[in-house]
Order: C-alpha cells, then sequence, then structure tokens
C-alpha cells in the first residue's frame, strides 16, 4: 500500500543570530564556529514563541491546503522542551488549527525523531482504514536551554528555533515513505540531560542559582571516547539497512537529510556513504533543531528544486540517549 509525504511546511522565527554573535556569548573565534561547528547563522525566536507556536505555524499552510476536516491525525514529533514540564502540546496545536477531527498524541525521542514519525504515520495508514491523513508536527525552541558559559555542553551551541510539518497520507502521488531502521545504544542515557526540574531533582533556588536547568554533558570526554567509534558506523547502518529494506543499496541513493552536525562529521558520513556535498542539505544558516532537521531539509530542497521524480531520498538523524533512526522515501515529483 503506498502511503507517502503529501506536502511540508516550515516556519522560522524572524530573529536571527549570526556566528558573529556567538563570537560574543561563547568566546569561540568565528572562523571555528562557521568551519568546525558548521554555523553561518540561526534562527531564534523570542519569548513571546514556544514550541508549540513554531509547529502550529509551520502547519498552517498544510491545512489550509488540505481542508481541516481532512486531518485524521496529528503527532507531535519536535523538542520535549515546551511551554510547561508535564504537558501535551499537541493539544493546543489540534486546538489552534481546528482540526477537530483529528486525535493527536506526542513521540519523543529527541532530535532522532523524524525518521520515526514518519514509520509511526506510514504503519498507522497501513494498518488503519479509517485514517486517511495524518500531520507530523514538529517545534524548537532548545536555544532556550543552553548556557553558553559552559563548555561541557559546547557542542549544543548550534541550536536553533524552528518549526517543521509533514502531511502523511495514503495513495499520494508525491512520493512514497519506504523502510525504515532504527538502532538504540541505551547506555549513553545519563550523559545529555537538564538535571533539574524532574523527579530526581525538583526544581529549586538552588538549582537555579547552580544553572541546572540548562542542557549540559555528565563527562564530555568520556562521551566523545564512548560515542565516536559508535556515531558514524551506526549512522552509515541504519541508512544502509533502511534503503535495503527498501530493495535498494547505498549506490542508489540521490539525496540525503541529517541532522546538523559539525561539518567533519557531516563530510564522513557522506564520504562512508559514497556521496557529494551535492547530495545532502547541510543546515548551516539553520543551525540544529532537534528533530526537525531532516524535515527542514526536504523543504528547502523540494521548494530549491533540487530533488525530482525517481529521486531515493534518505531522512536521517541522531538523538542523545542514544538512538540512530533513518527512513526511505521515493519521490514521485
Amino acid at each position: 500500500m503506498d502511503v507517502g509525504i503529501a506536502a511540508t511546511g516550515v516556519f522560522f522565527p524572524p530573529h536571527v543570530e549570526t556566528a558573529k554573535d556567538l563570537v560574543e556569548k561563547t568566546g569561540i573565534p568565528e572562523e571555528i564556529i562557521i568551519e568546525k561547528f558548521g554555523l553561518i547563522q540561526k534562527h531564534v525566536s523570542d519569548s513571546s514563541m514556544h514550541a508549540s507556536d513554531l509547529a502550529a505555524q509551520a502547519a498552517k499552510s498544510i491545512v489550509e491546503k488540505t481542508g481541516a476536516p481532512a486531518i485524521d491525525v496529528l503527532i507531535y514529533f519536535g523538542s520535549p522542551y515546551k511551554e510547561y514540564p508535564v504537558w501535551s502540546c499537541a493539544t493546543k496545536i489540534q486546538y489552534e488549527l481546528g482540526l477537530e477531527n483529528a486525535f493527536v498524541f506526542e513521540i519523543m525521542n529527541v532530535s532522532s525523531c523524524f525518521p520515526i514519525a514518519l514509520k509511526v504515520a506510514k504503519d498507522m495508514l497501513v494498518s488503519d482504514r479509517s485514517i486517511g491523513n495524518i500531520l507530523l508536527v514538529g517545534g524548537c525552541k532548545e536555544s532556550d536551554v543552553i548556557d553558553y558559559k559552559n563548555t561541557r555542553s559546547r557542542f549544543m551551541f548550534n541550536f536553533a528555533d524552528g518549526g517543521a510539518a509533514a502531511l502523511v497520507q495514503r495513495g499520494t502521488a508525491k512520493s512514497r515513505i519506504l523502510g525504515s531502521s532504527i538502532i538504540t545504544d541505551g547506555s549513553f542515557y545519563d550523559d545529555v540531560k537538564v538535571p533539574a526540574g524532574g523527579s530526581v531533582m525538583p526544581a529549586s533556588i538552588q538549582t537555579v542559582q547552580e544553572r541546572l536547568h540548562f542542557l549540559d554533558v555528565k563527562d564530555p570526554q568520556g562521551m566523545k571516547k564512548r560515542l565516536d567509534p559508535l556515531s558514524v558506523p551506526n549512522f552509515v547502518k541504519v541508512v544502509k539497512t533502511a534503503v535495503e529494506k527498501s530493495g535498494y543499496s547505498l549506490s542508489d541513493i540521490d539525496y540525503l537529510f541529517p541532522l546538523h552536525t559539525k561539518r567533519s562529521m557531516f563530510f564522513e558520513l557522506l564520504e562512508q556513504l559514497g556521496l557529494k556535498e551535492e547530495q545532502a542539505v547541510y543546515l548551516d544558516r539553520y543551525g540544529h533543531m532537534s528533530a526537525l532537521d531532516p524535515c527542514v531539509g526536504l523543504h528547502l530542497a523540494e521548494r530549491q528544486g533540487l530533488v525530482k521524480k525517481g529521486d531515493l531520498l534518505v531522512t536521517v538523524s541522531a538523538g542523545t540517549g542514544y538512538t540512530w533512526a533513518a527512513t526511505v522515501i521515493e519521490w514521485g515529483g
């Protein structure tokens, strides 16, 4: 049964922080931010916009074109950092978009979640004929949870804000969602987290004073030592497995939509997959937006006319914890 992405949407808050702005915040030289972090600029929202608002803005054009009554399910796949700590923003998004016929839920696996959300949506449409249209929505305001004075969290200084959405539909001629592959190594569960605000360390005056409500890395060197031998090989493995489950091989890939990483990892991944730089979208003008990156990359590539009928596309991402995920799409034009 053919299930594919029928439309995508994105939204970026108007305020932009450049590499030069980050020099003032971090003390890191501008050339390192651009060349090593791979960041020319990124969008950052003000206090008036939250993850749910960014997600809803990204989905508006899709809802206007499809019609609110046609949306059967809304799935939030974006950042876990939202307006409130114990709260579903999917219900707010459903209400604000007027999707009265849609039931909603959230899936969260930090930055790895878009390829997983595609698989979940496809599997739901295949298994349940009463569902015709699933709207995937994600928002990210993770620039809020970065402490630029904490060098342990240095690899997350590229975190940015935005919204992304994708309409997954049965029988669309636009594309076909094919195979997926997911790897999780739970030994990294304690490496990256916001220490305070949960049941282990409830919020207090002390946790605020000690700046424990920002993302932190428990042992950067220890994590790097364990993660470096695994990261790119696991990226390659999920891509290879997803492509082969789809009936293709790595040499058939036309375009890759990865999460935003440091530039050296991006090029290493391309080399391992046998791809050229022009066969991937690198978000150096947008930064890393949690799970949104592959969806944003796909949207930008389509708008720029980079993908064509018959192309084999791969969305791939990874999230702390640690999970790697890839989903293959055959583009219909």
